[in-house]
């Protein structure tokens, strides 16, 4: 499987949770397959989605599941420590590990090559890590979901890519429309 696939196969995962989703091709494959308010697209910093991911859940009670790939991930290490010393058990990041910078060209990525992404995080402290194959996401993520527990799941898939629109809603509307809906599911 590839990443737009195992985004496709968390769409009923996802149904009633706020999800933050990584830029470029990863946003795009969510929003074309199934937009709507809980969702946040990032569309302009590579490596922030876990980091604001986290700060949304931190800041409320809702379920918040931040989608980011190893190449993000790489870009932003300092995000793996940070949850680990701010647990949120609301919070759920979901790495797609395809060992390539998907978005760009499919270039490899270290976590492609030597560099464990499940062992980073374990090292930085966090407490309850997973790896999965493509075809077990949906069902961690649900076991991730019902255990109340901030989960780091690191979900292996094949590198690849599907031709997707550019999303041309403007950021704004985004940001409004997901923090209505959280202010709407926390009054």
């Amino acid at each position: 499987m590839i990443r737009s696939e195992v985004i496709k196969s968390l769409l009923p995962v996802f149904a009633d949770h706020h999800v933050v989703c990584n830029i470029g091709l990863p946003s795009q494959e969510l929003h074309l397959m199934g937009d709507k308010p809980t969702n946040f697209y990032m569309l302009g910093t590579m490596g922030l989605s876990s980091s604001i991911g986290l700060g949304v859940a931190l800041a409320q009670k809702e379920k918040v599941i931040s989608i980011d790939g190893d190449g993000s991930v790489l870009t932003n290490f300092g995000t793996l420590p940070t949850i680990a010393n701010n647990v949120a058990d609301n919070f759920i990041l979901l790495i797609i590990d395809n060992g390539s910078y998907g978005s760009t060209g499919d270039q490899p990525t270290y976590a492609g090559m030597k560099t464990s992404l499940t062992a980073v995080a374990t090292a930085c402290g966090c407490e309850n890590v997973i790896e999965c194959q493509a075809e077990e996401a949906p069902a961690t993520l649900q076991k991730a979901i019902d255990s109340n527990k901030m989960t780091v799941i690191v979900c292996k898939c094949e590198s690849g890519n599907i031709k997707v629109p550019v999303i041309t809603m403007d950021p704004v509307v985004i940001r409004d429309r997901f923090m209505k809906s959280l202010e709407a599911r926390n009054a």
